[in-house]
């Protein structure tokens, strides 16, 4: 079952795979519309909308985000969206909110890079996380150091270790990135809260023999792993990323990956045909059979 969300993001992927322009070209074109517009709404209201490049959008979208979840506290009565507000105003006018918070608080966004891309190889598009496909030189020049990205290199032939087995509950912390990006959202059902504010969960519970790998493993939201735990909705990998979801009722939601992580496949070499039979009772002669005569 896919949102609306996740629906775009994977209508973004069939187009920039089929677009018959580079998404590199493209790029280069969009990158001089950035712009900022302001827009007055009623009830002495107003928005304000940026448009730019995706990682630096997405940077300064989350950088806002984490630095109003430090606010919120028990006596804090303004909602996170609220909070998310108020920071990126404060943050524009007086440069740090008005106690300060915001100072030191740095974004972090996931980016795959396909190897040969970045050996320069390949002019096949990275991944941002939350995003989708970006330009090859975009992907680049995150992976080339930018120390607010963590980079993810993938290659082509080889995949990665992903299980732990029964040797361990606790999730590796390299694994724990794996599934970020692989998910990037709660994976419950119409979910969209941030795979970096949710948990990673075992889907067949430990205690129940349960394992600590790729496919028994799957972020949850706080509320939705409360669900899970507490109510009769289960969670069934099918081994691809995908995770099929069967409510008390019956009724049965397949939720898709946000990123394919796996190695891809090579197709296997087609047989041979076989050999055309013979019908050993009715060959005809060559024309010049030793064994038969010529006619005159």
């Amino acid at each position: 079952m896919l949102t609306v969300a996740k629906l775009a993001d994977r209508a973004r992927r069939v187009r920039e795979r089929t677009h018959p322009e580079t998404i590199t070209a493209r790029h280069q074109k969009s990158v001089e519309d950035r712009h900022l517009v302001f827009q007055a709404l009623n009830d002495s209201m107003a928005s304000l909308y940026v448009t730019g490049d995706a990682e630096k959008i997405q940077a300064a979208y989350h950088r806002t985000l984490d630095t109003a979840l430090t606010l919120q506290r028990p006596d804090e009565e303004r909602t996170l969206t609220q909070l998310a507000a108020d920071v990126l105003t404060d943050v524009l006018i007086g440069g740090v909110t008005p106690d300060g918070t915001g100072t030191g608080v740095a974004a972090q966004v996931n980016v795959t890079v396909p190897v040969l891309t970045l050996l320069g190889k390949s002019e096949e598009p990275g991944y941002l996380a939350g995003y989708g496909p970006i330009d090859p030189d975009t992907a680049r020049r995150l992976a080339a150091g930018a120390p607010s990205f963590t980079r993810l290199l993938t290659h082509p032939e080889t995949g990665v270790v992903l299980s732990m087995g029964r040797d361990t509950y606790k999730v590796p912390a390299a694994l724990k990135k794996w599934l970020e990006v692989r998910d990037e959202t709660c994976t419950f059902p119409g979910c969209r809260r941030s795979a970096k504010r949710s948990d990673v969960d075992h889907s067949v519970e430990w205690q129940h023999g349960g394992q600590t790998d790729a496919m028994n493993l799957a972020h949850l939201c706080p509320y939705h792993h409360s669900v899970k735990s507490c109510t009769r909705w289960t969670p069934r990998h099918l081994g691809d990323g995908r995770i099929e979801w069967t409510s008390p009722a019956g009724y049965r939601y397949i939720v898709e990956p946000s990123a394919d992580m796996r190695p891809p496949k090579h197709p296997k070499p087609a047989p041979k045909p076989p050999a055309p039979a013979v019908d050993v009772w009715n060959l005809d002669p060559e024309p010049n059979d030793p064994e038969e005569p010529t006619p005159f």
